[in-house]
């Protein structure tokens, strides 16, 4: 279990044994709390609060969805393997001891704000960022890079961003291509692409025959025939026969592909942050900071970065049959993702040492992001809150009428506003599908009232995948989670549309 402070990120992050069957039967509150401090393994509790883990990360994990009140609730379980590690744990006092006053209370301020956030029933689903427009996608990120800075300060760590090195790209072809032009492409053949073909390709191939291939990702293919279909890969790649590609060769193309990216796929903006949250003492923490910086990333880097780590967890999942674990996994994966200093031929004991240093830390941050990567893509209760607020306010600067104007306009609707109060007190809400049969209806809400419940009132026989939206108010638009309950989004936002219409799943 993690401690209470760290769960206003991860929500749903357990440490339970996961050879406890017990966990999935037995209750849990809505973030999987506990107020009992955690104790990594060999070493004391760590600073501001978190609590032990232990130490270090334990492999495989044992994910799983529960749900609480309806509402889906990631689980994460640990097993007891862990990797040797003599680095102990600095106590809490001592490393406060350090900071300044200031810095002492800003720590513990914060965590009294994280403790009294938990103490708040939150029973919304799972809030995953593909599903908010991207208005709220822009006002996410500002938020969220405010929140990184003043997360990551109290701990030790300075975030600052790197300015990109010159480094000329490609108009055509596959490789050293940037996303966005690739997906450019791509969306003229096939509208709503997230991922570029090519890279979607080289995984299907992989998932196809290689998962059960020993070796796979780490057993290197020939090179000339690497380069030969590398340059016919750029050379026609509509017209590309990839029914002769191999596994072998899809596992090459597949790192090379991440390694030429014009633009690292952590990016360069915040690969220096990446490597500095290896600096942070505690586990929890470490995660909190990657689910912020993956919050940050552009769209077509985060949906690209999504489609590698869930592959990476089908790999980790066969790894009785094809020998890689998700240790050699992350190492493997580590160098195509945090790309190593070039320091010339001659190296020095201590150069090499510290190579090596950073080919273990980038494959910790792998091995933590394949691990917990349902948590990556989930937005903080709290920062959908200040979005909700952001908008509220822009809304009302957009309006920009007077005071007396406002006045005015107030004491005209009172009344047609007191019935329309008075409508929305009884929970009903009027559901439109423009697309459908039906247009529109009225529906009552209760307390188990879900966004799938609804969609199946509107839904025919041959009706395409539909889902329901929370569109204006204070959001901008937001797809909704089948299971989410729709009281709870009436209440937090009661002047917003309810719109049905297709899309992906």
């Amino acid at each position: 279990m993690i401690d209470n402070h760290s769960s206003v990120y991860c929500e749903g992050l357990s440490g339970a044994s996961c050879q406890e069957p017990a966990g999935l039967r037995a209750p849990h509150s809505g973030f999987s709390c506990s107020t009992e401090p955690l104790k990594r393994a060999g070493g004391p509790d760590t600073a501001a609060g978190t609590g032990p883990l232990p130490d270090p990360l334990p492999e495989p994990v044992c994910q799983y969805t529960t749900y609480r009140d309806g509402d889906p609730v990631v689980r994460v379980c640990y097993c007891s393997t862990t990797r040797n590690s003599s680095a102990e744990e600095p106590q809490a006092e001592a490393l406060l001891s350090t900071l300044s006053r200031q810095q002492v209370t800003t720590v513990r301020k914060r965590l009294d704000n994280y403790t009294e956030t938990l103490r708040k029933r939150n029973r919304q689903p799972i809030r995953d960022v593909h599903d908010l427009s991207s208005c709220d996608l822009r006002r996410l990120g500002f938020i969220t890079h405010i929140e990184l800075s003043t997360f990551l300060l109290p701990l030790g760590v300075q975030t600052k961003r790197t300015r990109p090195p010159r480094r000329s790209s490609r108009d055509g072809g596959v490789f050293g291509v940037p996303l966005d032009a690739l997906l450019h492409n791509d969306r003229k053949s096939s509208a709503g692409v997230k991922v570029p073909i090519v890279f979607q390709k080289l995984l299907c191939i992989l998932e196809q025959s290689g998962l059960q291939t020993e070796g796979i990702l780490r057993v290197p293919g020939s090179a000339a025939r690497l380069k030969y279909l590398r340059r016919e890969l750029d050379r026609c790649s509509g017209r590309f026969d990839w029914s002769a590609v191999r596994q072998v060769d899809a596992a090459g193309l597949l790192k090379l592909f991440i390694r030429e990216l014009p633009t690292p796929l952590l990016t360069h903006t915040h690969l220096s942050t990446y490597l500095a949250v290896l600096g942070v003492s505690s586990l929890v923490h470490q995660v909190q900071a990657l689910q912020l910086l993956t919050l940050l990333l552009p769209e077509s880097n985060r949906d690209t970065l999504r489609a590698l780590l869930v592959f990476l967890r089908k790999v980790v999942s066969h790894q009785d049959q094809n020998r890689m674990s998700l240790w050699n996994v992350s190492m493997v994966v580590a160098p195509n993702l945090f790309a190593c200093r070039h320091r010339g031929n001659k190296r020095s004991i201590t150069m090499q040492q510290e190579e090596m240093e950073e080919a273990v830390g980038g494959a910790h941050l792998v091995q933590l992001m394949i691990t917990h990567q349902d948590l990556l893509w989930t937005v903080p209760a709290f920062l959908l809150s200040q979005v909700r607020q952001m908008n509220q306010v822009s809304n009302q600067k957009e309006g920009g009428l007077g005071k007396t104007t406002r006045r005015l306009l107030k004491r005209i609707n009172d009344k047609n506003d007191g019935n329309l109060v008075t409508e929305l007190s009884a929970g009903v809400i009027r559901v439109h599908a423009p697309l459908n049969t039906k247009v529109s209806m009225a529906i009552q809400l209760d307390g188990q009232t879900t966004a799938k419940d609804v969609i199946a009132r509107f839904k025919c026989e041959k009706s395409p995948v539909q889902h329901l939206y929370e569109v204006g108010g204070n959001i901008c638009e937001r797809r909704l989670h089948p299971d989410c309950l729709l009281l709870d989004v009436y209440r937090v936002n009661p002047r917003c549309d309810w719109l049905i219409k297709p899309g992906s799943c």
